[in-house]
């Protein structure tokens, strides 16, 4: 039995908590009052624990259910601003107060730091939701997106205008542009016109004296660094210029699935040594994961592609460089470019574009998860005894997403994203489970023992890694220690040699770090 004297001191410390949080929401609000040129009721935007709203609006886009669980640290409150002038408030008080700010676009971070701190109490979070406008100007390929927006809906919102219009990023369609594009964005049309951040022609932001920039004010060296850094490290994306490219009116997609018995490891193989150099408007991406029951369980590989034409010319492509596959007509479905965004997204195929306009995430779990750049292929043994690892875990999943085409044409440096030429394909490792009393460390120590076992086989010197799918697991910035040293464990790993331009560049921007996190980009000491 619980003792009354225990439960007083609870009581009493939420008590604190709550009256702690309400001092620091107050003051918030008196201060977006005195540096907003028009009075607003800024307490209608602003969410505080222990009121059903600030949970729906915390677990709203959350992806990860690690970092809702009751022990993940919560903000002291959620601000969701309406406009620009909102979001330059909020950091111009969150700096004069003191206290520490997280931006969430979409909720897709994979360690969930948009929205969880776990080095700096208290602290806050500014969620861009209600900022998702989308002008689109067909006439001029361009479009200029609104960083609370997802992927999807800048998908429709070009479908609208027209079917031969597209934007090459991501393949999840809830995926926030504000943090995406930092990271990269990658998706189906990267060997034909490269990522969503190389396609990127001018941005706004608020930086860390609060002003608002555009490109030319920005000046190019932050415009560089906004673009592949991943967010949260140089100010708050406010609006992205994107640029449009052309897509077919009818492209192809197709899924053929292969296991082990019907020769997977041999056909994955060849796939390495192919998919980076076929033609590129092709994109054959392998989802592989364990199927089957207790008594007998095999590793599936789906072959799972876009091509920028119509059946007839990719089966002429498959047969002359990729004939191990075995691909027939009937594998094949003609559609248009909007549909195959839905097709790749794991849709029916009878699903209306409009389900884009949602803007939630379909894809809600706890899970882990890790990353690899391939330069060379790896030997058939090796893929062998990865099927061995896979069929010991209760729920993994991984994702190889081939390179080559536009991807190799770029320079390391022409953005912080540094994986080009001579990268054959990114793995994607994912461990999941449904349920929170699930022993989540079992989990996390398989991921890793597979990630030790993959060393051989992925890039090194550095290892590379990719930074929209933060982890963890290569390091941290803490509260009283935000170094170059310690930063560059994961630094590097992320941006190679870019890394130290992005220090230089965080320095002279952001010297008092304004905007950090556990892997932010650090500055130099003044």
């Amino acid at each position: 039995m619980v003792s009354p004297s225990y439960l007083a001191i609870v009581f009493f410390l939420l008590s604190v908590s709550l009256t702690a949080s309400a001092s620091i929401q107050e003051s918030f609000v008196q201060c977006l009052n005195f540096n907003s040129e028009k009075s607003f009721p800024f307490h209608t935007s602003i969410y505080i624990p222990n009121t059903p709203s600030f949970t729906t609006i915390l677990e709203s886009s959350a992806q990860n259910l690690r970092y809702l669980e009751p022990s993940a640290p919560k903000p002291a409150f959620i601000f969701t601003p309406l406009t620009d002038s909102h979001v330059q408030a909020a950091v111009i008080c969150s700096k004069k107060l003191g206290i520490h700010l997280r931006v969430r676009s979409g909720g897709h971070d994979y360690e969930g730091l948009s929205y969880v701190s776990e080095i700096e109490t208290p602290f806050i979070v500014v969620d861009l939701a209600k900022l998702r406008a989308i002008n689109v100007d067909i006439i001029g390929n361009t479009a200029w997106i609104q960083a609370g927006a997802t992927i999807g809906e800048v998908y429709y919102r070009i479908y609208e205008k027209s079917s031969v219009h597209g934007y090459p990023a991501g393949l999840c369609s809830s995926l926030g542009v504000g943090g995406h594009i930092t990271g990269g964005a990658y998706g189906s049309l990267m060997r034909k016109y490269g990522l969503g951040a190389d396609n990127v022609l001018d941005a706004r932001i608020v930086d860390a004296n609060g002003r608002i920039l555009d490109r030319a004010a920005m000046g190019e060296d932050l415009f560089w660094a906004i673009r592949g850094s991943g967010g949260g490290s140089f100010g708050v994306i406010l609006w992205w210029k994107i640029k449009l490219v052309p897509v077919p009116p009818t492209v192809t997609v197709f899924t053929v699935t292969k296991t082990l018995e019907q020769g997977a490891t041999k056909l994955l193989h060849r796939w390495q040594e192919v998919a980076p150099f076929i033609d590129d408007n092709l994109f054959i991406r392998v989802i592989i994961q364990p199927a089957g029951n207790k008594t007998h369980r095999t590793i599936t590989t789906s072959y799972n592609a876009l091509f920028l034409g119509e059946a007839r010319a990719l089966l002429q492509v498959a047969k002359t460089s990729f004939p191990e596959l075995g691909l027939t007509r009937k594998d094949l479905l003609e559609t248009s470019w909007i549909k195959s965004v839905l097709y790749i997204a794991g849709y029916p195929n009878d699903t209306p574009p409009e389900v884009l306009l949602k803007g939630k995430p379909t894809f809600k779990n706890y899970f882990k998860a890790k990353s690899d750049f391939v330069r060379e292929p790896i030997p058939q043994p090796g893929l062998e005894g990865l099927w061995l690892r896979l069929l010991a875990e209760d729920s993994p999943l991984m994702i190889w997403n081939p390179y080559g085409g536009r991807m190799s044409q770029f320079s390391e440096s022409d953005i912080p994203f540094p994986h080009r030429n001579g990268t054959l394909y990114k793995i994607q490792y994912l461990t999941l489970w449904q349920d929170a009393h699930t022993n989540a460390a079992k989990h996390i120590d398989w991921i890793r023992k597979l990630y030790n076992y993959m060393t051989p086989y992925v890039s090194k010197f550095p290892r590379e890694a990719y930074v929209n799918y933060r982890d963890l697991d290569l390091g941290v910035n803490t509260k009283n220690s935000t170094n170059y040293i310690q930063a560059s464990s994961w630094g590097h790993r992320y941006f190679k040699d870019n890394f130290d331009r992005l220090v230089k560049i965080k320095t002279k921007v952001d010297p008092e770090n304004v905007f950090r996190h556990e892997q932010s980009i650090p500055p130099l000491p003044l």
